[in-house]
């Protein structure tokens, strides 16, 4: 168990986290969401002790072991795939030296009455307790689902880590810390460098983690499938709801617009009984009244609204030139580079308006094909062509290795901005959320959600008809996508996405090409056709199923009607449940908007007072009711 207790951390005058506690119990899965900023990456670093608090405390169950996954690290240089990966059981290997010593020291002794041999004796035991529990099946075999779960090739295992790239030395960083088996995982953005395929192996292994889990992340639907209750982090504060992120967002709308009706109700009163107080201030027959209204103001709750940021960066995208109707077409089109092929007999035609996505495992050729998309890579044999007219932008995967770390937000846009457009800079970079002195940063102290806004802005400097956008998301918090797709949805010029976020794909593509194997497989319809076929091609392969007699299938189908009569019983107790509770809340929203109304009339202080206290008790009691709804009901 982790608790974090009235924390407070400040630089300055400037507060980041403000009076903050939150109790992270065994086996919770939390989702840590918030703006880029917000203070998220700090937090973990608080639980680690890497980072100290100004006021408050950090208490840890004695013995807790904490797996860290941040979003940046050092990685090996010297060790294959599987040896770095091996490493995870160092501890297990430590272990059976220690057990190896203590058998040998047994083997020579003769005090066995001794405390000494029988001290070595308990130990032994002990140790063995652990390592039966460590060691289920053979390190090795654990390594290898693990590598081959988080996307790597038997192949692989022996490939050297320097060769790789940093997303590939993050997967087995990840695969490090889950082989270590720790009792609480602290991810930042663990789904930056997967693939889709290996971010739903990873929902599954969560699922089954027996332990806490704190994670933050930007993919709705991965926060949805993985997580349980929601902590948002927003100027400060934090807003902490026992349900997974969507469902957060459904009662934390509710809550708001609760929280400004009774605002809005007492203000009415307040005013009302400012303006009695005022009114009869001087006269002498009311005066026991206005005494009284005065008191009553003083000793008067009042309600507060929860502060919201509201700062949301405006993505529109210039009117798109008219381009040909085919805007890029290969024909037997071989990637790759030097004598390595990645993929090969390549047919892809995409047409002037459409928006599709490359999807399929890393590795398989999605950014070497965008690299020929743009010119910037020669295909190794067949054709790749632009249509006509054609005006490509282009947003790279790794803007580390594309903007200039010697310039400053200000001058990166100025030196790629047509002429007519410079005296609007500071504009446009406003609504990317640079604001004041934030222009005159250099790029190298930038954050990497800072990088992405900053590189999208350039996108808007220009017209252009085909976008070609190779992981836009990755460090942008889940309000800039929303933000990001809804103007690709308005954007009238064709799109090619490289994407691993499903929630941000769906609705927003109609068509995928699948990279596997080598080959391209076109999928009309969208990231949800998709998904169907990687679904079917899981289940492609039953385990074979042995023939039963006759004989035997009677009591299996008796099991089956008793569970089946099981389920449904237990179905008539849910609704019933989720019916009463229904019942419940609208009786409670019945009394709720009495209050308001008498709330909103002149009366007595006294009974403002017990209004107040009877509206707050109520909205607590309806809001209590309306999560374990939402848990019983989805």
């Amino acid at each position: 168990m982790i608790t974090v207790n009235d924390l407070t951390l400040s630089w300055g005058a400037f507060t980041l986290l403000d009076h903050i506690s939150i109790h992270i119990g065994d086996n919770e899965k939390i989702g840590l969401v918030g703006k880029n900023g917000a203070g998220k990456s700090t937090l973990l670093k608080l639980i680690l002790g890497e980072v100290s608090p100004t006021t408050g405390t950090i208490t840890k169950t004695r013995g807790e072991r904490i797996g860290y996954l941040p979003q940046m690290m050092s990685h090996a240089k010297d060790k294959t795939v599987m040896e770095e990966a091996m490493k995870a059981f160092d501890g297990l290997f430590s272990l059976h030296d220690r057990i190896d010593r203590i058998t040998a020291q047994l083997s020579e002794r003769t005090d066995y009455q001794s405390n000494a041999y029988n001290n070595l004796i308990v130990e032994l035991n002990n140790l063995q307790d652990r390592v039966a529990m460590m060691e289920s099946e053979p390190p090795a075999s654990q390594a290898e689902k693990v590598l081959v779960g988080l996307g790597f090739r038997p192949e692989e295992f022996n490939r050297p880590t320097r060769e790789l790239s940093q997303g590939w030395n993050m997967r087995i960083e990840l695969a490090k810390i889950l082989l270590s088996k720790p009792d609480s995982l602290l991810l930042d953005e663990p789904t930056n460098h997967l693939d889709i395929e290996s971010i739903q192996w990873f929902e599954n292994y969560l699922k089954s983690f027996k332990g806490s889990v704190l994670l933050i992340s930007h993919d709705r639907k991965f926060l949805d499938s993985t997580t349980s209750r929601t902590i948002e982090i927003m100027l400060g504060k934090i807003h902490d709801y026992k349900v997974p992120y969507s469902q957060y967002k459904i009662l934390r709308k509710e809550r708001m617009e609760q929280q400004r009706s009774a605002y809005e109700n007492q203000q009415r009163m307040i005013e009302k009984t400012e303006e009695f107080i005022e009114r009869f201030r001087y006269k002498a027959t009311k005066s026991n009244q206005v005494q009284s209204r005065i008191k009553a103001l003083d000793k008067l709750e009042r309600i507060e609204v929860d502060l919201e940021d509201k700062a949301a960066m405006t993505v529109k995208f210039p009117p798109a030139p008219r381009s040909g109707q085919v805007v890029f077409r290969s024909e037997d089109l071989a990637i790759g580079y030097g004598s390595h092929t990645v993929a090969s007999r390549i047919n892809v035609t995409i047409e002037r308006g459409e928006k599709v996505a490359f999807v399929g495992r890393n590795g398989e050729g999605k950014t070497t094909m965008m690299r020929v998309v743009i010119g910037e890579l020669d295909p190794l044999a067949g054709k790749a062509e632009h249509g006509y007219n054609v005006a490509l932008g282009y947003y790279a995967q790794n803007q580390e290795d594309i903007l200039d770390k010697n310039e400053t937000v200000y001058s990166t846009l100025e030196n790629a901005a047509p002429g007519e457009y410079r005296q609007k800079l500071r504009d446009l970079l406003g609504a990317f959320l640079f604001k004041g002195e934030d222009v005159d940063k250099k790029v190298a102290v930038l954050s990497g959600g800072e990088r992405a806004r900053l590189a999208m802005a350039k996108l808007i400097l220009k017209p252009y008809n085909l976008l070609a956008l190779d992981e836009p998301t990755n460090h942008m918090d889940i309000q800039s996508k929303e933000i990001l797709k809804q103007a690709l949805l308005k954007y009238d010029g064709t799109l090619i996405i490289v994407s691993h976020d499903r929630d941000f794909l769906n609705g927003l593509v109609d068509k995928a090409y699948e990279f596997r194997d080598r080959k391209v497989k076109e999928h009309l319809g969208g990231i949800e056709t998709y998904l169907e076929h990687l679904r079917k091609d899981l289940l492609a392969a039953p385990a074979p199923v042995k023939e039963e007699k006759k004989a035997e299938e009677k009591p299996v189908q008796i099991k089956d009607s008793q569970q089946a009569r099981a389920e449904s019983k237990e179905e008539r107790r849910r609704r019933k449940e989720v019916e009463k509770l229904e019942n419940e809340i609208a009786e409670l929203d019945f009394k709720i908007a009495d209050i308001e109304q008498a709330l909103a009339t002149p009366v007595s202080a006294e009974e403002v007072e017990r209004l107040s206290k009877e509206y707050s008790r109520l909205k607590d009691e309806r809001d209590s009711k309306l999560e374990k709804w939402m848990e019983i009901s989805s």
